[in-house]
């Protein structure tokens, strides 16, 4: 399904216990909406796993930090961070980053057609707090180290091929990426106060070896045109990346990244917004901002992560805030769709769909412990929408 842009403007209509609201066209001064549930429903009771789900959905726990994942030999990594999907005939793969520092690196699980583990295994190490990152056309997984003048680092799910350093990427401290086979991009946020957001143009296409990295330029509204300007040293040395080119635009925390049909999304986590990017006529604006709601607390707090549904749902999870990923759809509803008791010491992370998109990956950081040997990954199954 194409997904539909969202409507520029405000959550209106929640309340602190709330479940839902809905983005309107200038509904900054709109009279409230009634607030209600998402798609699948309210959350229900806390499993046994301490996750609030909606109706029809389970979930079980894949993998946890210093222990060895179930039927096999590997001990599964601390903080685990930014995943994804990648299809391994008729199963899949899910990878998962550390953010540790040092050490941080990439682990991978392998699961079969029924969901069965069969496998776990390193497939980046020595590298330095890797926190998100994003999957390629080409079926590769860039990891990115969160760090000043940070590398990203191109890696092979399966374990086959040695990773990659990709210094044409740009050094400076990378959160996401996300790959846009249209225009033959890579999207890039970095987690500063005064960060930028960037594109990559390889000369290449699948090939990252060399290529292109430009900046945003744009005006200091939330909304407008925007254009692209290359960066004269994407080595970052003596001047930061984002410093070198006049007019570009500074964003507060750059997190998360996701494409689809011609828009990609990002967040920021020191203004808690995700902004959007509409790339066939060059224009920007937000898709949400928690500082616009109408009528009580926001639904959607401590942007981080973000993936999208094949059926077109946005899925943010949280750093901090209710411990919840939240869901934001083709008809700008925002509404939780699970929340994790009993860790308000970790962040969401690592939402990846599998192939069929019926499976929902991700991770507690920091678990009940609040500490990066605490963090636990699990999966969620049920009735998406696909």
């Amino acid at each position: 399904m194409e997904r539909r842009t969202f409507l520029r403007g405000a959550v209106v209509g929640t309340s602190a216990a709330a479940f839902g609201g809905t983005l309107m066209r200038g509904a900054a001064y709109a009279a409230p909406a009634q607030p209600g549930p998402g798609p699948y429903g309210a959350l229900g009771a806390a499993d046994a796993n301490g996750i609030m789900l909606p109706a029809g959905f389970t979930s079980r726990v894949i993998a946890r930090s210093g222990l060895t994942v179930a039927g096999t030999s590997y001990t599964w990594h601390d903080a685990p961070d930014g995943g994804a999907c990648f299809a391994d005939g008729t199963g899949w793969i899910y990878v998962s980053n550390s953010e540790i520092n040092p050490s941080g690196g990439a682990s991978a699980v392998r699961l079969n057609s029924s969901g069965t583990v069969t496998a776990a295994y390193r497939i980046l190490s020595g590298t330095r707090q890797n926190c998100a990152g994003g999957k390629t056309p080409w079926n590769t997984w860039l990891s990115c180290e969160e760090v000043s003048l940070g590398f990203v680092y191109e890696t092979d799910p399966w374990g086959i091929n040695a990773a990659v350093q990709r210094p044409a990427l740009g050094r400076f401290k990378h959160e996401a990426a996300a790959a846009d086979p249209v225009r033959q991009a890579i999207y890039l946020t970095e987690d500063e106060t005064n960060g930028c957001f960037y594109r990559f143009l390889p000369t290449t296409w699948g090939n990252l070896a060399s290529g292109t990295l430009q900046v945003m330029v744009a005006g200091s509204g939330t909304s407008g045109s925007f254009s692209w300007q290359n960066v004269p040293d994407p080595d970052g040395s003596p001047t930061a990346t984002r410093s070198q080119v006049s007019g570009a635009k500074h964003f507060n925390g750059g997190e998360g990244c996701h494409y689809a049909a011609d828009t990609v999304w990002f967040t920021t986590k020191g203004d808690n917004r995700v902004w959007q990017l509409n790339l066939a006529s060059s224009t920007y604006e937000l898709a949400y901002d928690d500082s616009l709601v109408v009528g009580g607390s926001a639904p959607l707090t401590g942007v981080d992560n973000v993936t999208g549904s094949s059926f077109g749902d946005l899925y943010v999870a949280e750093d901090g805030g209710n411990m919840e990923i939240c869901l934001i759809t083709p008809d700008d509803v925002v509404a939780p769709f699970l929340r994790i008791n009993g860790q308000s010491s970790s962040e969401i992370t690592g939402p990846a769909f599998s192939p069929a998109g019926d499976r929902l990956y991700f991770s507690s950081q920091r678990g009940t412990t609040g500490s990066s040997s605490g963090g636990i990954t699990y999966e969620v199954t049920g009735p998406f929408r696909i």
